[in-house]
């Protein structure tokens, strides 16, 4: 079980990261954070708003299912938002260089990040 920093600093590994954290979707604040290129206190709060809409919208279709992850793909970027399972209202944040990531690694890197979480 890694912690926090841990977890945040083996998603710093992936390559063409730039930056990660952990939010509270509750609150929309950051619990630990990591690299630099972003506002990451403004992102969280602004992701935090995608994964309200996403639930939202699930509950409004009577989808019962779980958010695995969600992929935004910026012209320059990729931005990983991934819910922890075992402790929902949190999730993984991360932020990749386009031309220097390998998506499906990077994806599998938050996978093993938030299995590993220990809170």
């Amino acid at each position: 079980m890694a912690n926090i920093n841990e977890s945040l600093a083996t998603l710093m590994q992936s390559d063409g990261a730039m930056c990660a954290a952990l939010v509270d979707a509750n609150s929309g604040m950051t619990l630990g954070r990591t690299g630099t290129g972003l506002d990451l206190d403004l992102a969280a709060a602004g992701n935090t708003e995608v994964v309200r809409a996403k639930m939202k919208t699930m509950k409004s279709l009577g989808l019962n299912d779980a958010i695995e992850d969600i992929l935004i793909t910026l012209g320059k970027q990729y931005h990983i938002i991934r819910p922890v399972a075992s402790k929902p209202g949190l999730f993984i944040y991360l932020v990749l260089d386009k031309s220097k990531s390998n998506l499906a690694l990077a994806r599998r890197n938050c996978q093993e990040a938030e299995q590993a979480l220990s809170l």
